[in-house]
Parts: C-alpha cells; sequence; structure tokens
C-alpha cells in the first residue's frame, strides 16, 4: 500500500513535468525570420532638381525600429518575430534620385541582406513614386534585385503611400500589398501595421502567399489636390474597399491613385486585391476598378484655386485668422524644388505689405545659405541683405535679394539644418539652409511666429495636411508655376501610356478586366 502510494505521487509529478515540457517546448517555438528593407520619396521628374543619398537620412540596422512605434520593445508586433532590419531610407518628395545615390543604398541592404540570412519574410517598406536616373521603374526594380537574394519563397509585403505606382513588376514580386486608404495620409501608420499584420499571419497560420493577385491598371493619372478622400468622390470611393477587403477569401484590397508628375509608363492609377477565392478576389478589383472609372469626371480640386492676384485679393479682404494661399506650383511635399521664387517675388512686390502695420503673412519657406550665414553672424535683431532661392529651379523667376531684420534663429533641424525668420516690412519670411515643408503648428511657434494669429500664412503645399486644415479660417489653392504644375496637360507627357484621363478625356472605356498575376515562386 505505501509503495503503491509513493508510485503515484511519481506519475503525478512525472505528469505536471511532461506538461512543463509542453509548454517550454511552445514558448520556443521558432518565431519567423523576417527582414526589413526599403527606400521611400515621390520624386517629380519636371523638376530639374535632384535628390542625393543624404536626403533619405537612411536608417541602419536596429535603428529602423525607432521609426515606428509598432516595433516598439514589448510591442505585440515586435514580439511576433525575429526582426533583421537592413536599410530603410525616406526623403521629402523631391527631384529625380541620382543613380549613384541609389545605387549605394541598394548595394548597402542587398550586402546586410546576404549576410543575415535565411528569411521567412520580408517587410518592404516604400512610397512608390521614386524615379531614379537610367531606370524605368525604381521600386520594380528594387524589388527583383533583393528576390534575387532571398530568394522566391521568401513571403514578401509590400506597404506604400497610394499616391506610388504600381507596375505590374512590382505586383509580381509582392506577395502581400497594400497602401494608405485616407489623403491626408492620416491612416498611414495604421495602414504599415496592417501590411506587417497581413504577413505575420500568413506565416503563422502556414496559408503562406495568397493563391491569387488581381491587377488592373486604370487609365487614370490625377493629382491628390483632386483626389483627397476628405470630399467626394474619393470619400465614397475608398469608403468601398472595406466591404470588399473583409469578404471571405480576401486578404487585402487597395487603390492607387498614381503619381501624376513624373513621366514613366507606369504612372496611372491601379487596383489591386489579393487573397484565395478566385472568384472573390477578381469580382473585387474588378468592382473597384470601375467605380474608380465612373467617378472620373467628379474629381474636382479639393478646395477653391484662383491666381495669386486673385488668392491676395481674397486673403486681404478675409477679416478671420489665418487665411491661407496654399503656393502649389512648388511644394516640396509633392516633389518640387522648393526654391522657386516666383510667389515671393510677387509678394515682395504688394504694397500692403511694405510697411511694418501692414497686414502679418507669414512666407513658408525660401533655401538661402547665404542669408543663413549671415544671420549666424549679425544673431536676432541683425540686418542681413542677401540672395535667397532659384539655385535649383529659376525657370520661373531668378534669385530674390532679401533685405530685412533677423526675428528668429533656430538650429538643428533635421530638414532645414538651419532656420531663419527675416522681417521684410509686414512679411516674416523663413528662410532655410535646405529645403523644408512648413505643416505644423510647432514648425511656425518654435521660430516665435504664431500662425494662427496672423493675417495671412503662405505655404508651399498643395492640399493642406490636418494641422493646418483645422486651424484655417479661410483657404485658397493658388495656382503658381513650379515643378508640381496642377495645370497637367501643360506638363508635356512623353512616356505615359495613352490614351489616359484627363488628358484624352473623350477616350473609349478602357479593359478594366482583372490581370491575374503570377505568384513571386512561379
Amino acid at each position: 500500500m505505501r509503495n503503491a502510494f509513493f508510485i503515484g505521487i511519481f506519475m503525478i509529478y512525472s505528469c505536471l513535468g511532461c506538461k512543463t515540457k509542453a509548454e517550454n517546448q511552445a514558448a520556443e517555438k521558432k518565431l519567423p525570420r523576417i527582414a526589413i528593407a526599403g527606400i521611400g520619396i515621390e520624386s517629380s521628374t519636371f523638376s530639374p532638381a535632384q535628390t542625393h543619398e543624404e536626403a533619405f537620412h537612411a536608417r541602419i540596422g536596429d535603428s529602423i525600429f525607432g521609426r515606428y512605434s509598432f516595433f516598439a520593445e514589448g510591442a505585440e508586433i515586435r514580439n511576433r518575430a525575429d526582426w533583421v532590419p537592413t536599410l530603410l531610407g525616406k526623403s521629402l518628395p523631391g527631384g529625380i534620385v541620382t543613380r549613384e545615390a541609389y545605387e549605394s543604398m541598394v548595394t548597402k541592404t542587398i550586402k546586410m541582406l546576404k549576410a543575415n540570412g535565411p528569411y521567412n519574410g520580408l517587410w518592404f517598406d516604400i512610397h512608390g513614386a521614386m524615379s531614379v536616373v537610367g531606370i524605368e521603374d525604381a521600386e520594380g526594380d528594387l524589388i527583383k534585385r533583393i528576390r534575387e537574394v532571398v530568394g522566391t519563397e521568401v513571403l514578401i509585403s509590400t506597404s506604400m503611400d497610394l499616391h506610388g505606382n504600381v507596375s505590374k513588376q512590382l505586383a509580381e514580386h509582392s506577395d502581400l500589398i497594400t497602401c494608405y486608404r485616407m489623403a491626408p495620409h492620416e491612416d498611414a501608420l495604421e495602414s504599415k501595421e496592417r501590411s506587417i499584420v497581413n504577413l505575420l499571419d500568413r506565416l503563422e497560420n502556414g496559408k503562406g502567399k495568397p493563391k491569387y493577385k488581381a491587377w488592373i491598371p486604370v487609365p487614370i493619372l490625377l493629382p491628390g489636390e483632386k483626389t483627397s478622400t476628405r470630399i467626394e468622390p474619393g470619400k465614397s470611393l475608398y469608403a468601398k474597399i472595406p466591404a470588399i477587403e473583409n469578404q471571405e477569401g480576401i486578404i487585402d484590397a487597395a487603390i492607387w491613385i498614381g503619381y501624376a508628375w513624373a513621366d514613366e509608363n507606369r504612372n496611372h492609377a491601379v487596383v489591386m486585391v489579393t487573397g484565395d477565392d478566385k472568384e472573390q478576389v477578381t469580382k473585387g478589383a474588378e468592382e473597384l476598378a470601375q467605380a474608380m472609372w465612373d467617378v472620373r469626371k467628379d474629381f474636382e480640386f479639393v478646395a477653391p484655386v484662383a491666381s495669386l492676384e486673385e488668392s491676395l485679393a481674397m486673403a486681404l479682404a478675409h477679416k478671420e485668422k489665418p487665411f491661407i494661399i496654399s503656393d502649389m506650383g512648388d511644394n516640396p511635399t509633392a516633389g518640387g524644388a522648393g526654391d522657386v521664387t516666383w510667389t515671393l517675388q510677387e509678394l515682395l512686390k504688394q504694397s500692403a505689405f511694405k510697411t511694418e502695420n501692414g497686414p502679418s503673412l507669414i512666407y513658408a519657406s525660401i533655401p538661402g545659405p547665404d542669408v543663413i550665414a549671415e544671420a549666424l553672424k549679425v544673431g536676432v535683431g541683425g540686418k542681413v541683405s542677401a540672395m535667397v532661392g532659384a539655385q535649383v529651379d529659376n525657370r520661373y523667376a531668378p534669385p530674390i535679394k532679401l533685405t530685412g531684420t533677423v526675428t528668429a534663429i533656430k538650429e538643428g533641424d533635421r530638414d532645414a539644418e538651419v532656420e531663419v525668420v527675416v522681417k521684410v516690412g509686414s512679411i516674416s519670411v523663413i528662410v532655410t539652409k535646405r529645403r523644408k515643408p512648413y505643416h505644423q503648428e510647432d514648425d511656425f511657434t518654435d521660430l516665435h511666429l504664431n500662425p494662427r494669429e496672423t493675417d495671412i500664412v503662405v505655404v508651399k503645399i498643395g492640399y493642406l495636411v490636418p494641422e493646418l486644415y483645422n486651424m484655417r479660417k479661410g483657404w485658397i489653392m493658388a495656382l503658381t508655376p513650379g515643378g508640381v504644375d496642377q495645370d497637367l496637360e501643360r506638363l508635356g507627357y512623353k512616356n505615359i501610356k495613352r490614351p489616359m484621363f484627363p488628358l484624352d478625356k473623350d477616350m473609349k472605356h478602357p479593359d478594366l478586366s482583372a490581370r491575374l498575376i503570377r505568384s513571386s515562386d512561379q
């Protein structure tokens, strides 16, 4: 009896030991190894500017984690994989990327991928509108070269801006692909997280690559200033996506507006749907493509537009502060050079702003390294007189000699490096060492400017990002010249596919049937 008791105790402890071992084995289950790579920029081929490697502020290795909150220590996504970050370069929109810059970043990426493989997956974080000297399809080239290293079995999830371009090559090498669903891009982080979760889910559930990828090129080429999801028809068009995505057998559905200021064969709208149910994937893609085509003529500017002269007249007559004028033609957030002086030249001519007591106006911004150098010598309160602007794009106006009083100096900005405010009459001109877009309130308050209490704020931007949009008491988009001219017909496209709406307004109904793209391992 006593022996039986001890045998029973031994069996109980043995069973407990077995359970603990099973739990340990589950806990030690190997996590998928997922690489991270990407180069992102929106680059205008209609601007004389070129973008060099330093503009990408490339993050290498673990520094990439600091860019995104979902990669923070202890975050669920961070704990679901063995992450292998390589190179992630993100630049402000600008001119075409030099071949040297591109090849340098690609070489570094490939070297790290080779050194740290093998992988189960790769998160490909790009914008989708990068143009490179001598390369027709930059993102397609980049993903193809990555595939040559990581192999065709690796699951690649591509995350994009809705103003990117999806070539057939990019679609083939991407297993999972998605893009933002809001413009302005208030869902950027949410969209990137979705692309990662899709990747993790497919690796964890063992389903791997989707069985079907439907790709439909839609012959529409429109600027973001006409396709914002704040208003119709963009709002309702993008609202159709969740109902399709949520269907059984579909992983993701996406609509790309495309990028209007580059002249390449891939510049046009695209719809893609991925999933395991052929009928649902095909039907969903065709529904979205047709819906987009049906509303093509309804896209209009997201705000009133006018000439600069008309815009100033409206601003001066407006009673509430601030009245915001978008200086659209040289918008650096869309790929403009950012140093076109045409608008500033016109502002400085206006008699209304000649004295300090005139209507207050902030002009943001113009690059002027010579003014910066003088300001750093004389300090706040000192006088400066030096040339600004038109060092890159002088097609519309020459450099301007800016003479005024320094009211603020700030050093250390990631993009501008040094910022100076020069007061000329009642105009506060923000001068930068390097170009920088101004779209957050603290961009101004850090320079001791109060945009909310300023009569007129002129910004080199198109549609207003949320902070400026919520601040505005009046707003007009001025049709000014520059590398991202809103008048697409006068840009002079030579390489895009034709016919293309709205350049060919009376074109016949296009073929909007789904093209089933072969899998990356085929």
